[in-house]
């Protein structure tokens, strides 16, 4: 039987009357890179009633950037990100990414689950650190965006196999990112599997309210 969990994240940008002139909701999309295969990374451009920004792009569900406005209604980007796939794939910083299976460390890349060793990658050594050598953050997710009452959103899917980076069931996840119209940026995680398995999704932004120039 399938199991489930589920969990929320929110994160406050602005206070409702800072943001700039009112804009019209609108979500974009445009060509962000190319993976070593050819496959093409797309971004995701979500504007709110207030001209608030957030841009997302399919490798790793990440946060490349959040545009909100200061106390005097200029506006700032204020998640550190790269500017090219090849920078998300070579670094390790995790910037804006989902970091999973399981993110934080596992002590020395094992655990035993149902009388069964699993042995995973040290690649934080001694330990397995959020997902092993090709964590959630180097997966291309797929992404449908939507509109909804409280703004637009996106939705980010991805099926990670039975036995990838050691872990055992077939575990689909959606992670759900709404920038509403009073500037706030939910983020919802799902995730289903066929067998037990440890699951631990979180976002890895980095954040500097001052603008990260």
């Amino acid at each position: 039987m399938a199991r489930r969990c589920s969990t929320w994240m929110v994160v406050v940008m602005a206070a409702a009357g800072l943001a700039t002139a009112h804009a019209k909701v609108q979500i974009s999309e445009r060509p962000f890179g190319q993976m070593p295969d050819g496959g093409v990374v797309t971004a995701f451009t979500l504007t709110n009633a207030n001209g608030v920004k957030a841009t997302l792009i399919e490798l790793g569900a990440t946060l490349v950037s959040l545009e909100v406005p200061d106390r005097d209604g200029n506006m700032a980007d204020v998640v550190l990100g790269w500017d090219t796939v090849e920078d998300y794939l070579n670094h390790g910083s995790f910037f804006g990414c989902i970091a999973g299976r399981y993110a934080n460390r596992i002590a020395k890349g094992k655990f035993t689950l149902d009388g069964t060793e699993y042995t995973l990658a040290t690649n934080n050594e001694p330990n397995h650190l959020h997902g092993g050598n090709v964590g959630f953050d180097k997966v291309v997710w797929k992404g449908v965006p939507f509109a909804t009452e409280e703004g637009p959103s996106i939705r980010f899917t991805y099926l990670s196999k039975d036995g990838e980076e050691g872990y055992p069931g077939n575990l689909a996840c959606a992670v759900t990112y709404t920038l509403t119209n009073q500037d706030e940026l939910k983020i919802a995680y799902e995730a289903e599997t066929d067998k037990a398995t440890p699951v631990n999704l979180t976002h890895h932004s980095y954040f500097n309210l001052a603008g990260h120039d």
